[in-house]
């Protein structure tokens, strides 16, 4: 039975069932983020694993960046293009560089749908010395009663499912995705060619109406592989717990980073 999250490949790849609706919903990355990563990378060249609607790809274009994603689900990499990113259709652990090389290796939101240390070995073969591979992540703590609703809701409709079987993090939902940062770190050391990783979190918060705020759920993982009618059921709970916080929710968001140099001198295992 699949534990890992790269190893939950229906889940993985389920995002595309509404890319216009991800693309709606999911924010853009903070701009100190942005700005950190374009900085560590030596050159203009950057590669986006996992790109999907090619949010994060859109914002390293407006830094002066040349993109190139990498996306498995093709849904996504259709409305990506549609946006003017351009995008190769693989699962970056067997997609095929033929002889490229990049100065940054991103992922916005997915690296933990790849396999942490053949992702790693496979960035630093295609990275040049001194480029940097940059995973980062958002998460969001929803108010207390919308994601006790949410959690009821999916546990109903899905009792099954990998997400149920999942013991939640301890505490706030923002400290509990370190975790994902801290095995994507272990993945690079394991795989080798790159100086030791540098982990940061972003702190912002940002405000939703009701509305954005049900768009934005309804692009959570385990919600996107459920059939529309189950989705509509649980969007339904999590409705009503809305109905008394009033017209806007105020969600505090964690951008998790990591950054890793490509060594000059080291070779990937």
């Amino acid at each position: 039975m699949p534990t890992l999250p790269h190893e939950q490949r229906s889940m993985a790849e389920s995002f595309g069932v509404d890319p216009a609706r991800y693309d709606r919903g999911r924010p853009p990355y903070p701009d100190a983020l942005i700005a950190r990563i374009v900085a560590a990378a030596p050159g203009p060249d950057f590669l986006d694993v996992g790109c999907g609607t090619g949010i994060e790809a859109r914002q390293f274009l407006a830094a002066g960046r040349t993109v190139l994603g990498v996306e498995p689900d093709p849904r996504m990499a259709e409305y990506a293009r549609g946006t003017g990113v351009d995008v190769e259709v693989a699962a970056f652990e067997q997609w095929e560089p033929g002889g490229r090389a990049f100065d940054a290796v991103v992922c916005g939101t997915a690296w933990h749908w790849v396999d942490p240390v053949a992702g790693a070995a496979k960035a630093a073969r295609v990275l040049r010395p001194g480029g940097v591979l940059a995973p980062f992540g958002h998460v969001y703590q929803l108010p207390a009663p919308v994601a006790e609703a949410l959690a009821a809701a999916y546990r109903r409709v899905a009792p099954d499912a990998p997400l149920n079987r999942s013991a939640p993090p301890a505490g706030s939902m923002l400290d509990g995705y370190r975790a994902l940062y801290a095995r994507a770190a272990d993945g690079i050391r394991a795989a080798g060619g790159f100086e030791e990783p540098e982990i940061r979190r972003y702190d912002w918060e940002r405000t939703y109406t009701r509305e954005e705020l049900l768009e934005l759920v309804a692009t959570s993982g385990g919600l996107t592989a459920l059939a529309p009618g189950l989705v509509a059921e649980v969007l339904a709970g999590v409705a009503a717990a809305l109905d008394g916080l009033g017209d806007a929710v105020a969600l505090p968001y964690a951008t998790w980073g990591l950054t890793a140099i490509r060594a000059a001198d080291e070779s990937p295992t």
